[in-house]
């Protein structure tokens, strides 16, 4: 009979690469990754003589015949796995060396390199040398979330690329079947750190350390208490961070502010500063500030919005609520030029309640010497002085920000009068105003008072003008009023152009271009609301810019020429063909830049002039022009 005999392929072996004490990933000795040779049709070879005495002649009489059949098994590769976890703190990632064999599925290895919690890794490209079929990619790894944080396409020799996390993933593949790529990256470990904690408003942080353990503490200026934590610990986890949000710093209702300097009093929350009590929407608060012996204050009254109803501001020139009285916001009208003490304390006290407008206020003090002026303040501006102590005979000047003019005082004061030092003037104030023409190539429009709320019954128009080959770029950062009221844009230099828009109530941030280098705005807010509330206002940002809004170019004309009345070609431009002697005109010889960007008509063409001859009685010849 006949027997089949089965072959089987032999399995693949392959020698991987293994990291040696500094994270270099080697490859063994003879070649590195080797497959086997071919796989081929195996046989069983035919039995082995016995060594006994030969065949008999009978047994030669019954030979058997043995069939023996073959089977070929192909084998597919796979790519080449090699595989490398690392935990060294630094080291070298190479691709795989090339020992002349060949990748038949080519290469798929993955690197990966983990270092102590608390700390990144940095990688650096020394060698970079890839053909098109190669990708080589680094992962930022994060519990379960991987993150690219480059690949082959984003890398080039000599850069540094940073995880923020303390494990990453290097991944090369090729499907190259010999002469795989090459690249060399070098890598570290760096300490991880928090980022630097936000200092709060009316406070301040320090830090010990923002690497992991170190700690953020944080204070607030006289006047002023801790809402949360007043310390945050950066943790050492797999990206740092701070233990807590940072805490923020409250206005408190009342208190005792000693060896005072620079600071400000601002109205609390209501809310949170009856929390707790049956106070409801009242307040009563009362503020002692004292000053250092031989020292008097200065203060300033930032902002200032009281229901003149509900609310009451006295402030007194001593340290009791019996001291000398002077200022009362039932009698007197908010200082612009602010207060001065007589001695060195002042007595504040502000009495809110159920209010219907909402309480805003905000005063700065200062301390000064009784031997030199007050350091001026300047809300909305800054100012700049021949002598930073402010001694008699210092001379300060003025200046506003952006949408402020100088109102209510000259732009420079002097400090006068060695022995009772004080400004020969009152500090200006710097306010956003009314309407008004602007010729600036740059610029800003803010509504009446910003930041305070605007008032009732306003009818403002401004005027912006920039060069005559520019047009405006109006930016709307803010607009925030109320239904009733109009923010109204014109596209010209008055209230007779064509608007651009009319906006009421709230709306996101915009932008507007004008057609020429004129724009109007008028804001109208309404004088007979019954129930006015209170609105931000807005802030709009202008500038100059090129013109691109113009109608095509038009094609010369042979024989004949053309004459604009703009050189941009703006809308309403003219322009105006002519023809060479000889040649007529055909079509249009004016056309006009209309609205929409479209010429009124299409270009003319020049056509020559033709002739031809006839008789005349008395044998005369004349050329007459031919018949269009």
């Amino acid at each position: 009979g006949t027997t089949a005999i089965p072959t089987r392929a032999a399995p693949i072996s392959l020698t991987e690469g293994v990291s040696d004490g500094s994270g270099i990933l080697t490859t063994a000795a003879g070649g590195g990754f080797s497959l086997p040779p071919p796989l081929s049709t195996q046989t069983p070879p035919p039995p082995a003589p016995t060594g006994g005495p030969g065949p008999t002649v009978e047994a030669e009489e019954e030979t058997t015949t043995t069939l023996i059949t073959t089977t070929t098994v192909t084998t597919v590769h796979s790519p080449v796995l090699c595989n490398n976890n690392i935990s060294e703190s630094e080291g070298v990632l190479e691709a795989p060396e090339y020992g002349g064999g060949t990748f038949f599925g080519g290469l798929d290895c993955t690197y990966s390199v983990s270092v102590y919690l608390g700390y990144g890794v940095e990688i650096r490209v020394e060698r970079l040398n890839l053909s098109k079929e190669e990708a080589l990619s680094i992962e930022g790894l994060e519990e379960e979330r991987h993150f690219v944080l480059a690949n082959e396409s984003l890398m080039a020799e000599g850069q540094v690329i940073r995880s923020p996390t303390n494990h990453i993933s290097v991944r090369f593949q090729t499907y190259r079947g010999s002469s795989p790529g090459a690249f060399r990256l070098r890598y570290q470990a760096f300490v991880l750190s928090c980022v630097f904690p936000p200092r709060p408003e009316n406070g301040e942080v320090t830090v010990t350390d923002l690497h992991p353990g170190g700690a953020a503490n944080f204070r607030c200026s006289p006047g002023f208490t801790l809402r949360g934590g007043d310390s945050l610990v950066c943790l050492n986890i797999t990206r740092p961070e701070w233990s807590g949000k940072p805490p923020v710093c409250a206005a408190t209702c009342g208190g005792v502010i000693r060896n005072a300097t620079v600071g400000r009093i601002v109205s609390p929350d209501i809310t949170a500063a009856n929390h707790g009590s049956n106070h409801g929407n009242n307040l009563s608060c009362h503020w002692l500030i004292e000053a250092s012996e031989g020292q008097r204050l200065h203060l300033h009254f930032e902002r200032v919005s009281l229901d003149e109803d509900n609310d009451k501001l006295v402030v007194r020139s001593g340290s009791s609520p019996l001291s000398p009285l002077i200022y009362d916001s039932d009698i007197d009208d908010v200082p612009e030029r602010g207060l001065l003490s007589d001695a060195q304390s002042l007595y504040i006290e502000l009495v809110s309640e159920n209010p219907v407008v909402p309480l805003l206020l905000s005063l700065r003090y200062e301390v000064f010497s009784e031997s030199r002026c007050y350091e001026p303040f300047l809300a909305h501006g800054n100012f700049s002085s021949t002598d930073p102590l402010y001694s008699p005979g210092s001379l300060v000047s003025f200046s506003c920000n952006a949408g402020y003019m100088l109102e209510q005082g000259p732009p420079v004061i002097e400090c006068v009068d060695p022995a009772d030092p004080h400004w020969n003037e009152s500090e200006p104030v710097c306010k956003a105003l009314c309407g008004g023409e602007i010729s600036e190539p740059a610029g800003v429009i803010l509504s009446p008072d910003w930041p305070q709320n605007y008032g009732k019954g306003q009818d403002c128009v401004w005027g912006i003008h920039v060069q005559e080959d520019r047009r405006v770029l109006l930016e709307i950062e803010i607009l925030n009023i109320r239904r009733s009221d109009a923010l109204t844009v014109y596209d010209g230099d008055d209230l007779t152009a064509r608007v651009l828009g009319q906006y009421m109530g709230v709306h996101q941030r915009f932008n507007l271009f004008s057609s020429a280098n004129d724009v109007t705005l008028q804001f109208q807010s309404d004088p007979n609301d019954p129930v006015f509330s209170l609105s931000q206002g807005f802030i709009i940002h202008f500038k100059e810019v090129p013109r691109n809004d113009t109608c095509p170019a038009l094609p010369e004309v042979p024989s004949g020429w053309k004459t604009s009345s703009h050189p941009d070609l703006i809308r309403g431009t003219v322009v105006t063909y002519q023809c060479e002697p000889g040649y007529d005109i055909t079509g249009s010889d004016i056309l006009t830049c209309q609205w929409d960007l479209s010429w009124s008509n299409a270009p003319p063409t020049c056509e020559k002039m033709k002739y031809e001859t006839v008789s005349k009685s008395g044998g005369a010849r004349e050329r007459l022009p031919d018949p269009l």
